[in-house]
């Protein structure tokens, strides 16, 4: 029973959440592509996108976009504030989906943002990982 339990745990691990850029060329381990932006990224065809879904849902608010302007300054108060925001009903919803399709596989979230490492698809992963 506890060696179910435990490979109960390194299979829930296993599917990695990748975070890359939209106008990146696809990777073959990209498993489910997902853009997680509110707005459709500027220069970017819709069918080119290359992308199995959209959960604009799962995005900070615009307002909260706003404030924070991609201020890596800000970053630490962004993050509280969009965690709050998840907490939200509408956002419940959209990550409980994204934490269903890690289920099949890996997830990629995308996103337009230049700054991977202080945009909200960081704050994203993280919440995703701290409820599977």
């Amino acid at each position: 029973m506890a060696t179910k339990r435990a490979s109960a745990r390194a299979s829930a691990a296993e599917p990695p959440i990748r975070i890359r850029r939209v106008y990146d060329a696809p990777d073959p381990d990209d498993g489910t592509r997902v853009l997680v932006d509110r707005v459709w990224p500027r220069g970017l065809a819709r069918a080119d996108a290359q992308l199995d879904e959209w959960a604009k849902d799962a995005a900070p608010s615009t307002e909260l976009r706003r404030w924070y302007g991609h201020d890596p300054d800000l970053f630490p108060e962004f993050t509280r504030r969009y965690r709050a925001e998840l907490t939200t009903p509408e956002r419940r919803e959209a990550v409980a989906h994204l934490i269903e399709l890690t289920a099949s596989g890996p997830l990629t979230l995308l996103t337009a943002v230049k700054d991977l490492d202080h945009g909200h698809v960081q704050v994203l992963a993280e919440a995703i990982r701290d409820q599977e």
